[in-house]
């Protein structure tokens, strides 16, 4: 595996699950103060070693009405020992908090010395959402710029976990995903394949098993793999696990803390 791919196999692992077309999100399901938090773990044979750390926050937008998702994902020590390479990466999504449409994704994506920060504004006036890249490392390198098409309820690799929340999961049914990242959009089909349970901190929890299509030609990682996703199966709809297959081994991904800030309360493992 590249390393450049393997921070965006940690965000798709748990936020790659926006699903196009199919139902108006409720302010619910963006919950102030609301905090998840995974790791993730890469697994060959019989090895099986914690590579990373994934956090999600909901908070409210400075000056504003709108909410401001932040993800960050960073490498843990055993990844940087074993294979010498780290990453840390931080997305801050913008979203509309009347229709709830992303507004805004900024970008900061550090790999070992490589440094980007980039900015995604969607204009749904026009249709289409203007990608900016930078080195922050090389201020004489020009910006990356990309103009693309979107839909009106086109996503960002945060803002679908969101969105997926309030859609009537159920066995059997196919969604399409539209989802945009480095300026790029893709449609990707998703599948309900079954219902499971799951281990979690929650306790035992029957969930949807989700399977986006996002490994193949012309999808958002061309090489061969697959991905699955697990969503409880109750009001909450909280992804408690994911599973990436490559061909080079397994990244398991598991919910760690849930904490609700504004009710004082959380779960731990």
């Amino acid at each position: 595996m590249k390393k450049l791919i393997l921070p965006l196999l940690i965000i798709l692992s748990v936020g790659c699950v926006s699903i196009f077309a199919q139902a108006v999100p409720k302010s619910e399901y963006y919950k102030l103060g609301e905090s998840l938090s995974y790791e993730g773990k890469f697994s060959k044979l019989k090895l099986a070693i914690s590579i990373a750390s994934l956090n999600f926050t909901v908070e409210n937008a400075p000056g504003s009405k709108n909410y401001l998702v932040k993800s960050e994902a960073k490498s843990k020590g055993t990844l940087i020992k074993l294979f010498r390479f780290k990453f840390y990466q931080t997305i801050q999504s913008t979203v509309d908090g009347e229709k709830f449409q992303i507004l805004k994704t900024v970008k900061h994506d550090q790999q070992d010395e490589r440094v980007r920060d980039s900015q995604a504004v969607f204009d749904y006036r026009d249709k289409k959402v203007i990608y900016v890249e930078t080195d922050p490392k090389d201020l004489a390198r020009p910006p990356r710029k990309v103009a693309t098409p979107i839909e009106e309820d086109t996503q960002d690799l945060i803002t679908g976990i969101y969105m997926m929340r309030s859609l009537p999961l159920a066995v059997g049914k196919t969604f399409e995903m539209n989802i945009t990242d480095s300026g790029l959009v893709y449609k990707i089909p998703v599948r309900v394949t079954a219902r499971e349970q799951q281990k979690s901190i929650l306790g035992k929890t029957w969930c949807f098993r989700v399977e986006p299509e996002v490994f193949g030609a012309n999808r958002l990682i061309e090489k061969d793999g697959s991905m699955i996703i697990w969503i409880t199966d109750d009001s909450r709809r909280i992804p408690v696990r994911s599973q990436i297959n490559t061909t080079i081994g397994r990244i398991d991904v598991r919910l760690k803390q849930m904490q609700f800030i504004k009710q004082n309360s959380s779960v731990k493992p």
